[in-house]
């Protein structure tokens, strides 16, 4: 039997339990999640550096995300954050989810048996070589998400296979397997628990060094953020405050004429005019620590 499916002794009376011991029985799983999860960095690395490459020599490739029920909601809010966290076009975004859009916010639970409208979707999104899919499911067996995985690596996209069972078919599927064993649930099979939080810390790894990887992030801080209401403002003036060393007027004048984008702006607020600003950094594919290294600035 998987792992995600067996009925683990040690919570054959989680119900009898106090509520305080029932949820800290509960987080103690959630501990045995992040140590796998750890234990798969080795592997989520070499995944990572693979999409970075490709995304980076394809400049339209996409990052598409496959799979269904808790595994696909939770790649769907990985893939949304990046735009507004990293400035990652959403049109370099797409999705594959049994069940359809609709299936985020209900149930669809006979929709990942679907191996053969998984054919379809990835056939309508016009996945390629140039993509990046990564596929979820935590059993490593549902239909849906092995036949979306097969259909993105026949077309020559990079795949990456993150389940929690270990010799699970996805971990076969896939060109850069993740395996996240993260064990039975406290809750026999719920595998929105901890399957879930190992899952979405992988995919917090995961996104996040590959876009730091594509240079859009310097000092820990998210550049190309995109300034979208006041808070994310804010935050832009901070950006540029620290990055170029100068005061909030100086921060807030860079930002204005560079249309609230932080990154030229800490260019700008260094003494470039707007142009060269954005010449720069395309000549350094987007790089700001390497921009101002041309600079005689070490970052």
């Amino acid at each position: 039997m998987r792992k995600t499916e067996e009925f683990a002794t040690t919570f054959d009376d989680l119900e009898t339990r106090s509520d305080m011991d029932i949820a800290t029985a509960i987080l103690d799983a959630q501990d045995h999640g992040l140590a796998a999860a750890r234990s798969a960095i080795p592997v989520l690395t070499v995944a990572a550096q693979a999409a970075a490459a490709q995304l980076r020599e394809h400049p339209n490739g996409r990052i598409v995300y496959g799979g269904a029920g808790t595994s696909i909601r939770l790649g769907v809010q990985d893939g949304v954050e990046l735009a507004p966290t990293f400035g990652w076009p959403n049109s370099r975004l797409a999705y594959l989810i049994a069940g359809g859009p609709d299936a985020l916010i209900r149930t669809a639970e006979g929709a990942e048996d679907n191996s053969r409208q998984a054919l379809r979707d990835a056939a309508a999104i016009g996945i390629g070589p140039a993509d990046v899919c990564i596929t979820l499911s935590a059993s490593g067996v549902t239909p849906y998400t092995l036949a979306t995985c097969g259909a993105a690596r026949n077309a020559g996209a990079i795949t990456i296979g993150i389940a929690n069972n270990p010799d699970a078919p996805l971990l076969t599927a896939a060109e850069y397997p993740i395996l996240l064993d993260s064990g039975p649930e406290p809750i026999g099979g719920s595998t929105r628990m901890t399957a879930g939080t190992t899952q979405k810390v992988a995919l917090n790894l995961l996104s996040s060094l590959v876009m730091i990887r594509l240079g859009r992030v310097y000092r820990g801080m998210m550049v190309d953020v995109i300034a979208s209401n006041e808070k994310l403002r804010e935050r832009a003036v901070r950006i540029v405050m620290a990055s170029a060393d100068v005061d909030e007027d100086a921060a807030r004048s860079a930002l204005a004429t560079c249309g609230n984008a932080a990154k030229p702006a800490v260019l700008v607020a260094r003494g470039l005019p707007s142009d060269a600003a954005d010449q720069l950094l395309d000549a350094h594919a987007g790089d700001l620590r390497a921009a101002l290294a041309t600079l005689g600035e070490d970052g």
